[in-house]
């Protein structure tokens, strides 16, 4: 079947966007985690316990190659050929960026400009690096979750362990193995300082992902099941500048009929909306929800 130009831009554009983010991603584990040994969960933690506990010496980007691939297979077997489609390009690029980006680090490389271990702020540099990484890490997911990729890594190990006990929630298993490898790291490496810094590096690499993700996104959801639709509908248009949509409500227990209102505002809107629901129906039940994203006309595009 011929792609259509528009098909072809997209596919492009996607594919952009996860190289982009791979390489990102890549960039921020090489230079700011990988010469601290910077415990943030996933391949790179994986990597640095291996390269401390194997008796024999190999290069940290070669267990991370072979780690990344085993676990491409496996995730090819297990979780079947689309999600490995969507990790393989990760697969290829992260590897290859992780070995070119730590060949940077080296002292001799333009004048040391990367080698972070010899800069002569000795006392910030951990902090730093702890910083600059988590926000690399989350900018180079999030970018690369935005072109319809995955970065495979550890999720694969706990989409497979999903599969096989089917009433584990793949966000717990996912927490438990990253978590895992950082608990793993601190008695290896024996240095809690290293832990926490890692931890923090976590943690600002998730707030990264969630606004560059969901842009920022601090939309939110009311479903409001009243009496008094009509001048809740009409507060809410007049003093939000918002528009709702109103649907038929049956209780599941009494069955009377109701109406439900459904209505997208922000945060700082909140409390107005419920200045309003109060004040017209203070017996109304209400859900309200985060909108993970938005896109049409008030909002983006």
């Amino acid at each position: 079947m011929k792609l259509k130009k528009q098909d072809i831009v997209r596919i492009s554009k996607n594919i952009f966007f996860v190289v982009a983010g791979t390489v990102i991603l890549a960039f921020g584990t090489a230079i700011f985690i990988l010469p601290f040994d910077l415990l943030v969960g996933g391949i790179s933690s994986y990597a640095i316990i291996f390269e401390k506990i194997l008796p024999f010496d190999i290069s940290i980007d070669l267990i991370i190659t072979i780690i990344t691939w085993t676990l491409f297979f496996i995730g090819l077997i297990v979780l079947g050929k689309d999600f490995a489609i969507k990790t393989l390009i990760s697969t290829i690029v992260y590897p290859i960026a992780i070995s070119l980006f730590l060949k940077m680090t080296d002292p001799s490389f333009f004048g040391g400009f990367l080698c972070l271990e010899t800069n002569s702020h000795s006392e910030l540099t951990l902090l730093a690096a702890a910083v600059a990484g988590g926000v690399l890490i989350g900018l180079g997911c999030a970018i690369a979750f935005l072109g319809g990729g995955s970065t495979g890594g550890t999720d694969i190990i706990a989409f497979t362990i999903c599969k096989v006990f089917k009433k584990l929630r793949s966000s717990v298993v996912i927490f438990c193995v990253d978590g895992a490898a950082i608990v793993l790291g601190l008695f290896i490496i024996n240095d809690i300082i290293m832990t926490l810094l890692g931890i923090l590096s976590v943690l600002i690499s998730a707030i990264v992902i969630d606004k560059v993700f969901l842009g920022g996104n601090q939309a939110f959801v009311a479903q409001i099941v009243t009496q008094r639709h009509d001048e809740i509908n009409k507060q809410i248009i007049e003093k939000l500048g918002r528009t709702t949509t109103i649907f038929n409500a049956i209780g599941g227990y009494t069955g009377e009929e109701r109406k439900m209102v459904s209505v997208t505002f922000t945060m700082n809107q909140y409390s107005t909306l419920m200045t309003i629901i109060k004040e017209a129906d203070p017996s109304a039940f209400t859900t309200i929800h985060r909108a993970h994203e938005c896109g049409g006309k008030g909002w983006t595009k």
